[in-house]
């Protein structure tokens, strides 16, 4: 059941694994997603601009790049390490997730930046609820409605 649940968050995602791929890395697709919602809660925490909108390039450059920057912290690294495939490039939905992302990461520290602390902390603490999903479950809210909005076929990629 885990199996084919993962599988179909991924999907949603835009990814399409087969069974040796999914057992291999179907754990570390969520390694960028990790890394950002462990930044971000730090960044939510520290009521911290900087953190916040140096975590928005990171989230921008992703729609521009091949792959998520973190992915390449894990291709050309922690891959070797781990003994396992590169992780695949990126998605469309996975650019319009980090896109939107990137736009909501800055409004979080214009907040903190100008006093609002009480908007920044409503807009981290659900961005932090959504980066926590998809970092334990793969379930990407931002990926379902690119889907619903753009009538995309699962497992497209950029």
């Amino acid at each position: 059941m885990e199996k084919n649940r993962t599988r179909k968050f991924l999907q949603i995602q835009g990814f399409n694994l087969d069974d040796e791929a999914l057992a291999e890395i179907g754990p570390w697709m969520r390694w960028p997603y990790v890394l950002c919602a462990s930044t971000l809660t730090v960044g939510v925490l520290l009521a911290s601009p900087a953190i916040l909108w140096t975590l928005s390039a990171i989230a921008i450059a992703t729609v521009f790049l091949p792959s998520h920057p973190f992915n390449y912290l894990y291709n050309h690294g922690v891959r070797h390490l781990t003994g396992t495939r590169p992780l695949p490039p990126g998605t469309v939905q996975g650019k319009f997730s980090c896109g939107v992302g990137g736009v909501w990461l800055i409004a979080t520290g214009a907040a903190f930046f100008t006093g609002a602390t009480t908007a920044g902390y409503v807009l981290g603490g659900v961005l932090v609820a959504m980066a926590a999903l998809v970092a334990t479950t793969h379930l990407c809210i931002p990926s379902m409605v690119f889907n619903a909005l753009f009538g995309r076929k699962l497992c497209e990629t950029a």
